[in-house]
């Protein structure tokens, strides 16, 4: 294995969903924010998860998906990534299976002996060379993939939501990667109406269904990395009353007097002046740089929803803002979209194993970074965000039953 002052650097890197809906001259920012963060960390292993690939209009940009491939496979950035996988889930008329969830998986020429697990032979393969793979995901062995039952949607109706499960062992040790894609918030009405939202409650049931899935009885249980788009966002009734504590509210009526159209936050004094006007798809506020202070930690106290897996999942320390909604003017790198309240859509989580793989004592403080990438520039609605740390080799043999884990299937 290509050893680095005694380890392997591990990068896992998180696109935003818009990519492939991008003009030219912000995927080109993109692309140039993303290869300055791979030729800063020299990563020897590393992992892209996308969701919305195409696009949310995905009929008419499923072109642009591979331009962008042909792109990352063939950049000088890139060249020194002798292998990869990369899965698209591209099959937009599969109704009852589309996700429209991309993998990317790129190994340094000095990595040797790097294995993916074929999911079907229940053994580790070599990876050599490049392979892309989309439409056929359903029946490609090195992946598990699943979107959401029915009964998990809002209302039960369709939408690319689900996961991407892979699971690959270097150093002598051996991880599962997961790619998922949980339930957005349909409405801030809807959303501030109690705590915690309903929202919240459907993204629980998701998670929970999917570490529940890449920890049964079927396969050996690893540490494991799940990171995405989580969807994830401040407790929306705690955090305006906490924006507004001092305001007034005004409620006005849609044509049918059940049905809130909008809420107005005023200042008791100061000619009354607007706080926070609140929509179905419009989150007016007065101060945006609470969201950006400090990288917006006084608001990490309304960031509740990993709460519940605190004994499953762990996370490092948030060191940058919240990664949603940006603005997707090229002049406005640091100005949120008025449209929902910023919150941290985009995480890598990990499970407790995974954890103690990052912070493995000869891990030094500085090698694990956790941010963002392009604060200061326009990346789309979503910031990425990455996560490079250091495996040291030998680091998984505590594994259990270590010693099958490596047996090979024949080419």
């Amino acid at each position: 294995m290509g050893h680095k002052t005694g380890g392997t650097t591990t990068t896992f890197q998180l696109s935003e969903e818009r990519l492939f809906e991008l003009p030219d001259n912000l995927q080109k920012t993109w692309l140039r924010e993303f290869y300055q963060t791979v030729q800063s960390h020299k990563p020897h292993f590393l992992a892209v998860h996308c969701q919305e690939v195409g696009g949310k209009n995905y009929e008419a940009s499923m072109s642009h998906v591979d331009t962008f491939v042909k792109e990352l496979l063939s950049s000088d950035a890139m060249k020194e990534y002798s292998r990869a996988r990369i899965y698209l889930d591209e099959n937009y008329k599969s109704q009852e299976h589309f996700t429209a969830l991309g993998s990317f998986y790129f190994i340094h020429e000095s990595l040797k002996n790097v294995h993916q697990f074929d999911f079907k032979a229940k053994k580790f393969r070599k990876v050599v060379g490049k392979e892309t793979c989309s439409e056929t995901l359903e029946t490609t062995p090195t992946l598990e993939k699943e979107k959401f039952p029915q009964d998990y949607f809002p209302e039960c109706k369709w939408s690319r939501k689900g996961f991407i499960r892979t699971r690959w062992a270097l150093a002598d040790c051996a991880f599962d990667l997961v790619n998922i894609h949980l339930f957005h918030d349909a409405s801030n009405l809807v959303a501030w109406e109690k705590s915690p939202s309903v929202y919240s409650g459907t993204r629980q049931k998701a998670l929970a269904y999917v570490l529940d899935r890449i920890t049964d009885q079927r396969f050996e249980k690893l540490p494991h990395f799940v990171f995405g788009d989580f969807n994830f966002r401040l407790d929306s009734k705690q955090v305006i009353e906490s924006l507004c504590s001092t305001a007034t509210l005004q409620t006005v009526r849609a044509a049918d007097p059940n049905e809130v159209d909008k809420l107005i936050f005023r200042e008791s004094d100061n000619d009354r002046k607007v706080v926070l006007q609140l929509e179905k798809k419009l989150f007016n506020y007065v101060n945006q740089d609470v969201f950006r202070e400090n990288n917006g930690t006084s608001l990490l106290v309304f960031d509740k929803e990993l709460l519940v897996f605190k004994d499953r999942l762990h996370e490092l320390e948030l060191s940058f803002p919240p990664s949603y909604p940006y603005s997707e003017d090229s002049s406005q790198g640091k100005q949120y979209m008025n449209t929902r309240c910023p919150a941290w859509c985009d995480r890598i989580l990990m499970s407790p194993s995974a954890r103690e793989l990052v912070l493995k004592p000869e891990n030094e403080e500085k090698s694990i970074v956790y941010d963002n990438i392009g604060p200061n520039v326009c990346m789309g609605d979503h910031k990425p965000v990455f996560l490079s740390f250091r495996i040291t080799a030998g680091a998984g043999k505590c594994c259990q039953r270590g010693e099958n884990i490596f047996r090979e299937a024949p080419l």
